[in-house]
């Protein structure tokens, strides 16, 4: 009996001893290797990034410590690491993310589209985490061949081609997915459309630039930008702007074919963008109601347009005779005579409006019409988190007086000083010296570049701190785009930059942009690490958007003091990022400037790699 009882025991232990083995194994392999902290593979090389995420939408207080380490420099600590976001995080929008809305249990009108709109997170909300780009990702296809191809893999997501399959917004073939230039309303190509724009307004070989005289337009409701995208061939640039809506991913697709967009919406906040931006406006069924709070969106519009601006309507109300269509077309069309405007041509299902050149008609108005006249005391170029208002902005007696805007046809433009210089005080000797320094700048830069680069390496462009936009004029013989953003808390000389045939964005470096992650090829940082520093922001999160909304393999320009150099050199092994060139600035603002150009690996999470095998 003693012998059987002492094997019973035995047996019992051994049980126990595999069941804790079993927990043991299962706590090791759910932990060990979640996703939540996937480490990085960079080239096929394992780099031990890594670390536990377990509160996504939280900063991780115990990876924020886990990001330095003792260093023998004298500041004392050097970056080590970054955690990997989770793979759920690739497409993360930082400021339009509509997790954060939810878990901060914002109250918005939706049918103001106030949840389109930007909102930011917290500094203990931010996501202090590498975005991951989708398994599989590949450098994007070059231009111009992608205007019409990307890879699949890049943007993995088709429902938009099922879903306007009868439209020809794309068609997925094979591991790319094709744009036939097809949209809601020109099914049958963008190219025609635009052909018969022009013909319906009479301009000479139905080009829509009427000889370089319209040149910045602004496309609401634009879909995956094919309207944009070929506009480019006539010299015309296209600010292609949708919300992240149903259509979740149409910029990010624009972005992806190397046609310039921004993710905005009509809603209650201006446009990021001065008075008098665009010659042309366009919505191809873009299911805006424009009747809406006295007409506040399409007077949106007309502090945006310039003198004698028009604004392109496709839409069933501009030809439909049902009696919804009719009384929305009655409305609509009294709407817009109210504030001016007159019909310069209508064909077909479209109708072309144009605003007026002077101040004659809104002074000609009968007292009490609506909408009124904005108070003198309204500035129409104040943008960054302004609301609407639903007035109308007159011009200013120069415009008035010289009965438009007074610019040059493109591209003498782009070299000739705007006439809104006088606004900021700035003289054309001024101007004319930031435009040649910023020549040989640039020039200075693709010396620096040459080496690591091809002649189609470079497409979507972001000067980080664009001033008069002369970065962006340098660049002209190249076949590139910039994206031109000047910092809210500075002079807003954003329309000095449309005013030379450009574009770009107001924008606060204190938040994350209005894009996807990987839309920008290269990033020029001038000065801008060092203001941001000033403003008690942190140059950490800044890094780490530059990381985000720059592509694998692309650039950095960042031209700062010695000691953000410095600093930002601390930060390459944790960002994956390899320094390709430091140079001190020769021609320089400040005597201690430097130049770093840097380039971002291409990485793969580990999980990630485990999919594609």
């Amino acid at each position: 009996m003693r012998g059987r009882s002492d094997g019973g025991k035995k047996k019992h232990v051994i049980v126990l001893v595999c069941i804790a083995a079993v927990v043991l194994v299962f706590v090791y392999l759910f932990f060990g290797s979640s996703n939540h902290g996937a480490s990085a593979i960079e080239y096929g090389r394992k780099l031990g990034l890594g670390g536990d995420d377990d509160d996504a939408s939280k900063k991780d207080e115990a990876s924020s410590t886990s990001f330095y380490v003792d260093d023998d420099d004298a500041n004392g600590f050097t970056p080590r690491s970054f955690p990997v976001c989770d793979d759920r995080h690739s497409e993360l929008i930082p400021c339009l993310d509509r997790n954060l809305i939810y878990q901060m249990r914002l109250k918005l009108d939706l049918s103001l589209m106030e949840h389109y709109e930007r909102h930011c997170p917290p500094p203990e909300r931010r996501f202090n985490c590498l975005i991951p780009p989708p398994p599989g990702y590949k450098v994007p296809i070059k231009w111009p061949k992608s205007r019409d191809e990307v890879w699949k893999v890049n943007i993995p997501h088709t429902h938009l081609a099922h879903e306007k399959s009868d439209q020809n917004w794309m068609v997925v073939k094979g591991d790319k997915i094709n744009f036939p230039g097809g949209g809601t309303h020109f099914h049958y190509g963008a190219d025609k459309y635009i052909a018969s724009m022009a013909n319906m307004l009479k301009f000479p070989n139905n080009i829509l630039n009427n000889g370089g005289r319209l040149r910045t337009f602004l496309d609401v409701g634009c879909g995956v930008a094919s309207f944009g995208g070929y506009l480019l061939a006539s010299d015309i640039m296209t600010m292609s702007l949708a919300p992240n809506d149903v259509h979740q991913n149409q910029i990010q697709f624009a972005l992806e074919r190397g046609i310039p967009a921004y993710l905005g919406v009509l809603g209650t906040k201006r446009l990021p963008y001065p008075s008098r931006s665009f010659e042309l406006a366009h919505c191809s069924r873009c299911r805006i109601d424009w009747l809406q709070r006295d007409g506040i969106l399409l007077l949106e519009l007309d502090r945006v347009l310039r003198p004698g601006g028009y604004f392109a309507y496709s839409s069933p109300e501009a030809y439909a005779q049902d009696e919804e269509d009719l009384r929305i077309w009655r409305e609509m069309s009294a709407l817009v005579e109210r504030m001016c405007w007159t019909i310069a041509a209508k064909r077909n299902q479209t109708v072309i409006w144009q605003k007026p050149m002077t101040n004659d008609c809104y002074q000609e108005r009968e007292p009490g019409t609506q909408p009124p006249l904005c108070n003198s005391d309204s500035d129409p170029d104040a943008v960054y988190g302004v609301n609407m208002e639903a007035c109308i902005s007159q011009y200013s007696e120069h415009d008035h007086k010289t009965k438009g805007s007074g610019l040059a046809p493109w591209p003498a433009r782009l070299t000739s000083p705007p006439p809104r210089l006088a606004d900021f005080g700035y003289s054309t000797d001024m101007f004319e010296k930031d435009t040649e320094t910023w020549r040989r700048r640039v020039d200075a830069y693709w010396d620096l570049l040459t080496p690591v680069i091809q002649s189609d390496t470079v497409r979507n462009i972001m000067d980080m701190k664009a001033n008069m936009g002369s970065f962006a004029a340098a660049l002209n013989d190249k076949d590139a785009w910039v994206m031109n953003v000047v910092p809210e808390d500075g002079p807003n000389t954003l329309k000095l930059i449309y005013d030379r045939g450009l574009m770009g964005a107001v924008h606060s470096w204190c938040e994350a942009f209005s894009t996807y992650p990987r839309t920008y090829d290269l990033l020029h940082a001038w000065d801008i690490i060092s203001d941001v520093k000033k403003r008690g922001c942190s140059a950490e999160d800044l890094l780490l958007e530059m990381d985000r909304i720059l592509r694998p393999s692309g650039f950095i320009l960042i031209r700062d003091k010695q000691s953000v150099v410095d600093l930002v050199k601390k930060y390459l092994k944790a960002l994956h990022w390899e320094a390709v060139e430091t140079k001190a600035a020769s021609d320089s603002d400040h005597d201690s400037d430097v130049i770093l150009v840097v380039q971002k690996k291409l990485w793969l999470t580990s999980e990630s790699l485990r999919d594609l095998e």
